[in-house]
Parts: structure tokens; C-alpha cells; sequence
């Protein structure tokens, strides 16, 4: 085939490559001899061949006929001449040829038209061969893409390294140089050389090629992300066409694991942030290296005052200069802008921790109280009246409530702290984390305060938390104070909790509590008297200076406390309240007073005491009673238990609520009551609602012993409605007995009953109150202000009694021991005696001979109750004076339960 008969392109024009040598010439043609000329490409017919030249015999190359040559030079070249072509591969590759072969085929077996059975596998080996030859077709694409990804970054890398390579050759010939000039003056051959002038030139030309390269490596980098986004878009969508089922792209992994990053490495946003400011001063500065003629230390230096300081680009000279350094001060404002919102967000966060109450406690021996409830308040008032005498203390409080919450509520509390700092922190105590967060191991003290609602769920959840404090691996330094609805789930949570567990079982205490006051009337203000912090209160401490002596003796030791027992230390630490006279205090042993303060008593010299005689040694009988209970409580069959215990044969019990008659005895058999075992009180059933009237008056009010208002099992939830209930109904019996009372018998027995008038509706019922006696649970402090106020009743405050009790356990878990046998259905108790038992009319004696005389009934008097006053005085002063005493004197004592 002739060379004019090819269709191709390439058969136009002649391509002539020079020969390599052609690369390396530095001078000019003239200056060699030797030098081989240039050949450049000139058109068919104008080109001459060069004389020397010889047909190649490689296949690479074609011949023509004489004929065909001709026309294009003279005579003497009209021998064959060669030229220089590029040969085209015609062949196929032999995937392609197998790709068309199976082409083919098809159109043949699809054109054939046949429908046998033979045409349909045809048609779907077609089909499948189809997808195969498309997808090995997107592959090859992948890899082409990639291989001339790879080819670019092979010669730009190839570039650097070569451009880098000549500037250290240059570098090494200037040095040549100067010392060539050198030896030349030496020798006075060269009598002046302008050195500088050739250095400053061989640096421009060398600095030259370096801005160069400088400005491309520069744009290369800066439109590097474009490409590989380009090339991320470009993979995810032939992922999704190549896969339908894949429902995840490669931009949207890589999303998820920025995001991850970000997520999950605290110190990854500032990171990105220093990489992108340092990748910002880097490519200005190189882009200024490129556009300025200065060093590149000097356009990184500038770099980065145009980030830092986005003015500085005002004194830029000329479009390229300014063009990069406005470039550069973009950039600087959007990292000062990210920087800034960094700054900001990590200082909101900060703040906002702080103010969630996210941040932790750095405290040691500090009370930690973990829940919130209505009892908070009095607790918090009791802690701080304990901290006083120290200069104050730390309670940290945890709730699952917004610390903001917490805080705004404790300030509303109108008492007094003392020194005492409230640290508030939102968190869960079953959750171990929150617990390490208000540094629980270094607490001297925990208090598990009970929710408000049901008693159950309530004490499961104290159970967890005594779980999640014993995991704690730290370990605890104080002890847990827990408080429990139900004297059922005690023996379960002392089970999990072990040794460090103490528990406090409100509900149960508070009952036993108002049946005690209910049969002695005053009881109440003693009980608020010895439990809170603000009069006198328990302590046990060692004295070794009363080893050796009898517990008689030991009773006038202390001018300043009572004693009233002996913790015995060959007994295990037991508390031994009230022992006999004859027990000798051992080495070890602590003595349990009641006392001011802990650093408010000592013993002292022992007295001379007068012992002298009781005036009858006599036991008070007991009298029948009638007692009413108005409302419903979880644990009312315990008050009946105990009651049938206490109340002599032939007592009467009525129970005054809205529960249903025929509903009671099931409520009561499933709280563990069994009616045909009670021995001394009878059970006596009424229906109705506790603050109408018409129903309080079907009741024979005026002849009770005591009444007994409940806070109602369905109001308990809310100390306010409690209150207001307990109120009502206590105003309306009152009122009631007021009126059925006879005029005379009034006009008897009314006596000076403060500032009310005889004849005013408050004088009335304060007079209907001398005939029986009504205790009234109160949850709200607030509310008792009423009740002093008018005089009408005794009050429980029972929420106030619980938290005077978990704050002395809190502060001293010894003290549990106490309360427990002062509340329990057996051992020893609080009672209310009449001073006849133990003196003339008249009669003058020391509190300390009191004392004495009270040891023969085997009692201890802690306090006394003057006729004409209204509080009771516990741990008198000036024990040893002598005073005249009043048979109408009451002494408040503990002695054995009768």
C-alpha cells in the first residue's frame, strides 16, 4: 500500500526527532564544528533531507518508491527516501477481539429469530456478558484515571527534584568561581572582578527558577482537594450505578469518619484547626516567594502577619503581590473566624457545665445527700447547726434536677447556714460516673433521702443506689444513711449495704412517734427538743478518768450532760441505754450523754449527793382508753400493733377514713395485721370524709381520749394539701367539741389560755382541748407556726423529725443504735412522769438528788417541765442547786417500756 493511499492523520506531515545530544548543547552552532544541526518540522514540500541521513531498517519506519519522492528535492536525492512515522496498532488486544467476537455473536444469535429454547440461554449469556464487558470497561477507566494520576505526580515529583538538583549544582559552580577569582587576583593576572555583579546574577537566575517553581508547587497544592473531590464524586457515583443495593457513598463514608474524628477525639477541632493555619501560612508564603523578591523565610514571616492581622496587606506593591496577599488575608479571617467560634463554643460549654452542675467536686470529709425531696430543707438547716461550732462545713447535694432548680429552691430556705456551703450538682446516683463526679469515696457521710410517692418504688431505688455505692471502686471513707418507707425493706437493704449501711425507716418512726405523743401530751416538743441540733442532743466519747467507777456515780460526773447509757466495748460497741446502777465502767468503754455540744461538757469532781427516799413506791395503773385515728395510712396496721400493745384490756379503737368498711381488713391482713390476735383494743369502723362536717359530727368526738389526725395516704405526695387537710379537720373537731361541751362545766375549767378572751371562738376550743388530747401530722414547717400560734393542739412535724434524726446518724452512725431502741416496741423509751412520784409538795431539792431518787423507779431524768411553763427544759443547768418543786411538776425521763 502506498504511503498517499493512508487515511490517517499522521500521514499529512513528517515528524524528525533530534538526536539526544541536541539536548545538552549549551552553545552556540557556530562555536563547534561538531556541533549537529537542529531539525525542525517543515511541511512535505518544502523539506530538505539532511545529507547524511540513512533509511532506518527498523519496522518503524516505511519506504516509498522514487516516483512517489520526487517532487520533493533535487535530482541527487532522487534515490528512495524514508521518512519518519508513527505506526498505528491496528490490532486489537485480544480482550477486545474476545469482547467483539461475543458481540457479534449476539447480534447473530438476535437476529436469527428463533424463540427455542437454544435463543433464550443465548439471549442471557449475552445480557450477562454484556454487564461484564461494561463493568470491566468502568474498571479499566478506574485505573487509567488512576495510572495518569500516578504519571502526574511522578514528573511534577521528578520536576522538583531536578529543579532542586540544578540549583545545587549552580550553588556549587558560583562557589567555584569566587574561588577561582580569588587565585586570580592572587596572581595578579585579574586585576579587578566584579564577584558581586556575577553572584547577584547567578542568584537571580537561580532564585529565579526556584519563585517559579515555588508559584507552581503552590497552584499544584491548592488545586490538589479540587481533584481529589472531583475523583471522591466520580467513585461514589459509579459505586451507585455499579451496585443499587449499596446504599452508602464514598463522600458520605468519609463524612462519617470526619465526623467520628471530631466526635470522638476532644482536641480534634483545634488540631484541624492549627493543621489548616499552618497549611494557610505555608502556601502564602511559598505563593509570596513566587511574586517577590523576597527570601522565604521572610514571605512565610509575612504569611503569617496577614493571617494573624488581616490590615497588614495594605503596604502590598504590584497585582501579583497583592493579588496573594489579599488571597492570604481571606484565608486569615476565615481561620480567625473558625478560631473564634472554637473559643466561644468551648467557653459557653465550660459555663454551661458549670451551670448544669457538669463539673466535680473537689472536696474531702465533705456530707453528700443524694436525691431531693420535701425533707431537704430541714436537713440542710440541721447539717449546718451541727457545722456551726466548726466554722461551717460542706454538703454537696446530688439530684436528677437542673442545678439552677436546686440552687434557686435552697435559697428561698429562710434559715441561717452557718458557714455552711451548699454545693449542688445534677446527676443520678445509680449511675457510678455522676458518683465519682461529687468525689463520693472522700465523703465523711452519705444520706439516701426517699422519694416522694410509692413506698416500693421509692425503697427499690435506695437499693440500687446502695448497689451503686458498695461498686464503687475507690472504696467509701464514711458511712451510708438511708431512709426507708417501709420497715419491710430494711432488712434488705442492711443485707446489701453490709456494715456501712444505716437506715432510718421514716414512716414507721413518725407512726410510733405520734402514738407515744398521743398518750403524752408534750412529748412531741421533747422529741424536737433531743433530736435537732439547735438544744441538746446525744454524744458518745471516752473518758478514761471514769474507768473504775459505777454507772451511779457516773450519773452526777457531769455539771454540763446527762448520761443515760454506756457503749461497752467487750460487747461489740454495744449501747447500753439505761444500765443498772451497779455496772463498772471498764477500759474502752464510752459513755452516751445528752448534752449541748460535743465540746460543751467534761466530768468533773464527784459531788456529794443526798440520795433520800421516794415518797410511795407505786405503779400508775392503766385505764381503759378510747383514741380515734382520722385518715389512711400505708403502715396503720404497725400503729395498731403497737397501740394493742401499749393500751390496757378493753380499749377501744376507731379508725375514722374514706377507705371502704369492707375493703379495710383486706388493706390490713396484706400489711401483715392478723385482727384475731389483737388482745387489748377493740376495732371500731366508720366511713367518711375527715374535713366535712355532717361526718365528723356523726362521731361521738367529745369522748376521746386522744385523736389522732393522719396525713391521708391519698394527700402525701403534696406537704401543702397534707397540711391544709390535717388543718381543716383539726379546726372542724374542735369547733365540734366546743359545742357539745356543757356552758358551766366550760365556765369551771376555762382558765388564762394566753391572750384570747373566754368567751372568743379560739378560748373555746383551747378549752375543749383540755378534754382529750389531738396530734396532728404535719409535713410543712411552715404550718406549725399556726398551731403554736393558737394553742389548740400538739403537733408531729414529721418531715422535720426525719431529717433531725438522718442528720444526727449522718453525723455520728452510733447514735442509730439509740433511736432504734427509743422507737421500738421494746427496751427503753421517752416518758412524761408527774413529780409526785418522786417528791413532797414543797419539797426542796437539787436536780442531782432527783436524779438519785429516780434511779430506785430504775429511770433516768433528763429534763423537767415547770407547772406555769410552756417548754420543757432538758439538761439544766446548775445541777447541784436546790429549788422548791411542785407535785403539778412533770420530769421527762427514760426508763423501760411498760
Amino acid at each position: 500500500m502506498s504511503l498517499d493511499s493512508e487515511s490517517s492523520p499522521s500521514s499529512s506531515r513528517d515528524w524528525f526527532f533530534p538526536s539526544p545530544s541536541f539536548i545538552h548543547s549549551t552553545s552556540h552552532p557556530s562555536q563547534s564544528p561538531n556541533y549537529p544541526r537542529r531539525w525542525t518540522t517543515i511541511p512535505r514540500h518544502s523539506r530538505p533531507c539532511p545529507p547524511d541521513w540513512k533509511p532506518s531498517k527498523t519496522s518503524t519506519f516505511r519506504s516509498v518508491s522514487s516516483s512517489d519522492s520526487a517532487p520533493y528535492g533535487d535530482r541527487k536525492y532522487s534515490r528512495l527516501r524514508h521518512r519518519v512515522d508513527f505506526t498505528r496498532r491496528s490490532e486489537k488486544s485480544p480482550k477486545q477481539e474476545e469482547d467483539g467476537a461475543v458481540l457479534e455473536q449476539k447480534r447473530d444469535v438476535s437476529n436469527a429469530g428463533s424463540g427455542g429454547k437454544q435463543n433464550v440461554l443465548s439471549d442471557n449469556t449475552a445480557s450477562g456478558e454484556m454487564g461484564i464487558w461494561i463493568a470491566g470497561q468502568r474498571v479499566k477507566v478506574r485505573w487509567q484515571m488512576a495510572f495518569s494520576i500516578a504519571i502526574l505526580i511522578t514528573a511534577f515529583g521528578s520536576l522538583v527534584h531536578k529543579n532542586f538538583s540544578l540549583h545545587n549544582r549552580l550553588i556549587e559552580l558560583q562557589d567555584q568561581i569566587s574561588n577561582l577569582n580569588i587565585r586570580l587576583q592572587a596572581c595578579n593576572l585579574l586585576d579587578f572582578v566584579d564577584t558581586d555583579t556575577m553572584l547577584q546574577e547567578s542568584d537571580h537566575l537561580s532564585s529565579k527558577g526556584l519563585k517559579i517553581l515555588a508559584l507552581i508547587v503552590s497552584l499544584v497544592l491548592l488545586s490538589l482537594p479540587i481533584f481529589i473531590f472531583k475523583y471522591i464524586d466520580y467513585v461514589s457515583k459509579l459505586r451507585s450505578s455499579e451496585n443499587s443495593s449499596e446504599k452508602v457513598s464514598l463522600n458520605k463514608q468519609l463524612e462519617y469518619w470526619v465526623d467520628v474524628f471530631l466526635s470522638v477525639h476532644p482536641y480534634a477541632k483545634p488540631v484541624a484547626l492549627l493543621v489548616a493555619t499552618l497549611m494557610l501560612i505555608c502556601l502564602g508564603g511559598l505563593a509570596l516567594f513566587g511574586v517577590t523578591h523576597d527570601s522565604l523565610a521572610d514571605c512565610l514571616w509575612l504569611s503569617w502577619t496577614f493571617v494573624a492581622d488581616s490590615g497588614n496587606h495594605a503596604n502590598s506593591e504590584g497585582i501579583g503581590p497583592r493579588l496573594v496577599s489579599v488571597s492570604i488575608s481571606f484565608g486569615g479571617m476565615l481561620i480567625f473566624a473558625m478560631m473564634l467560634g472554637l473559643v466561644s463554643d468551648a467557653i459557653s460549654e465550660k459555663f454551661d457545665s458549670l451551670r448544669k452542675g457538669r463539673s466535680e467536686v473537689v472536696e474531702q470529709n465533705h456530707t453528700l445527700i443524694l436525691g431531693w425531696s420535701d425533707k431537704l430543707g430541714s436537713l440542710l438547716n440541721q447539717l449546718a447547726i451541727a457545722n456551726a461550732s466548726l466554722g461551717g462545713g460542706i454538703v454537696v447535694v446530688m439530684a436528677e434536677r437542673d442545678k439552677e432548680e436546686m440552687e434557686l429552691d435552697i435559697a428561698k430556705m429562710e434559715f441561717d447556714f452557718r458557714g455552711t456551703s451548699v454545693i449542688c450538682r445534677s446527676g443520678s446516683p445509680l449511675i457510678l460516673a455522676d458518683l465519682k463526679k461529687v468525689s463520693v469515696s472522700k465523703a465523711r457521710s452519705i444520706i439516701v433521702l426517699a422519694e416522694d410517692g410509692n413506698a416500693d418504688q421509692s425503697d427499690a431505688r435506695a437499693l440500687r443506689t446502695v448497689l451503686s455505692l458498695t461498686g464503687v471502686k475507690e472504696g467509701l471513707r464514711g458511712h451510708i444513711v438511708v431512709e426507708l418507707s417501709d420497715l419491710d425493706n430494711e432488712v434488705l437493704v442492711k443485707l446489701v449495704g453490709g456494715e456501712l449501711v444505716e437506715t432510718v425507716v421514716a414512716h414507721d418512726v413518725i407512726g410510733r412517734l405520734m402514738i407515744q405523743c398521743a398518750r403524752q401530751p408534750g412529748l412531741a416538743q421533747i422529741w424536737e427538743d433531743i433530736l435537732g441540733f439547735e438544744n441538746c442532743e446525744f454524744y458518745i466519747k471516752r473518758w478514761p478518768q471514769l474507768d473504775g467507777m459505777q454507772f451511779e456515780d457516773v450519773l452526777i460526773s457531769f455539771p454540763d450532760a446527762i448520761p443515760c447509757g454506756v457503749k461497752v466495748a467487750s460487747h461489740g460497741g454495744k449501747v447500753i441505754l439505761n444500765p443498772d446502777d451497779s455496772y463498772v465502767l471498764q477500759e474502752g468503754d464510752e459513755v452516751l450523754v445528752i448534752a449541748e455540744d460535743d465540746d460543751t461538757y467534761a466530768p468533773a469532781t464527784l459531788p456529794m449527793v443526798w440520795r433520800g427516799n421516794l415518797p410511795g413506791d407505786f405503779i400508775v395503773p392503766k385505764s381503759t382508753e378510747k383514741i380515734l385515728l382520722c385518715g389512711w395510712r400505708r403502715d396503720i396496721e404497725d400503729m395498731i400493733m403497737v397501740l394493742d400493745a401499749f393500751l390496757a384490756p378493753g380499749s377501744e379503737l376507731w379508725m375514722f377514713n374514706e377507705v371502704l368498711e369492707n375493703e379495710r381488713e383486706k388493706k390490713l391482713s396484706d400489711g401483715g395485721l392478723d385482727l384475731t390476735r389483737l388482745v387489748n383494743i377493740t376495732l371500731v369502723n366508720r366511713e367518711g370524709n375527715a374535713v366535712i362536717r355532717r361526718h365528723l359530727e356523726s362521731l361521738p368526738l367529745e369522748s376521746f381520749d386522744s385523736i389522732l389526725i393522719l396525713a391521708d395516704e391519698s394527700v402525701e405526695d403534696s406537704a401543702i394539701q397534707a397540711d391544709s387537710r390535717s388543718l381543716a379537720t383539726l379546726l372542724l373537731i374542735r369547733d365540734i367539741q366546743a359545742k357539745r361541751l356543757p356552758y358551766r362545766e366550760a365556765m369551771v375549767t376555762r382558765g388564762h389560755r394566753g391572750s384570747f378572751s373566754q368567751g372568743s371562738w379560739i378560748g373555746e376550743m383551747q378549752q375543749a382541748s383540755d378534754r382529750s388530747v389531738i396530734i396532728s401530722e404535719i409535713l410543712d414547717p411552715r404550718t406549725k407556726n399556726l398551731l403554736s400560734a393558737s394553742k389548740i393542739s400538739d403537733y408531729v412535724l414529721s418531715n422535720e423529725l426525719v431529717s433531725m434524726a438522718l442528720a444526727m446518724v449522718a453525723e455520728d452512725r452510733q447514735i442509730n443504735d439509740v433511736l432504734e431502741e427509743l422507737f421500738a416496741e421494746e427496751g427503753n423509751e421517752l416518758h412524761i412522769r408527774y413529780a409526785d412520784l418522786y417528791l413532797h409538795e414543797g419539797e426542796e431539792l437539787s436536780f442531782y438528788e432527783i436524779i438519785l431518787r429516780a434511779r430506785q423507779r430504775r429511770e433516768i431524768v433528763i429534763g423537767y417541765r415547770l407547772a406555769n411553763a410552756e417548754r420543757a427544759v432538758i439538761n439544766p443547768p446548775a445541777k447541784g442547786d436546790r429549788r422548791t418543786w411542785s407535785v403539778k411538776d412533770v420530769f421527762v425521763v427514760i426508763t423501760e417500756k411498760e
